[in-house]
């Protein structure tokens, strides 16, 4: 299965950086290059322990929809979604915030499996993993924009 790990220093308080990473709005704002909007469940606001969203986008020019729900959750350290429903196999998104000198260390585990066997597998080499590296340095380096200016 295979694993993207992204870590982000914000210079910005812990509560607000957990929860600006929950935050529905926020989250389409950061994706509007996809025209992603929460379309079922929680579609605003902040989402919580066993809540559920239903996503909907453009990637690789095709409308797709994506179930999550947040798993686990712990603030403001910690939560999980995972895929309920969508076009991957299956995934699982880890969210990781601790301090260190004052700033907001976030990091990212974003594990996932392709569908389509063999052919799924190629695809993750050739370009998934890499265009959802991008996807979520984005969305970070919004969060990580939107968390220094509502910290000054």
């Amino acid at each position: 299965m295979p694993l993207i790990t992204l870590k982000t220093i914000i210079d910005a308080d812990i509560k607000t950086c957990f929860d600006l990473s929950r935050n529905i709005d926020f989250h389409t704002e950061s994706l509007k290059h996809s025209k992603e909007k929460a379309i079922a469940g929680k579609t605003s606001g902040l989402i919580e322990l066993g809540e559920t969203v239903t996503w909907e986008a453009f990637h690789f020019g095709v409308k797709q929809q994506l179930t999550s729900k947040i798993t686990q959750f712990n603030s403001p350290n910690y939560f999980v979604d995972e895929m309920v429903s969508g076009v991957f196999k299956s995934f699982k998104h880890e969210h990781i915030f601790s301090v260190q000198n004052n700033k907001t260390i976030m990091v990212d585990k974003f594990y996932f499996k392709s569908p389509f066997g063999v052919l799924g597998k190629i695809a993750n080499v050739l370009f998934l993993k890499k265009y959802m590296s991008n996807l979520l340095n984005t969305r970070n380096k919004s969060l990580k924009i939107k968390a220094e200016i509502l910290e000054k």
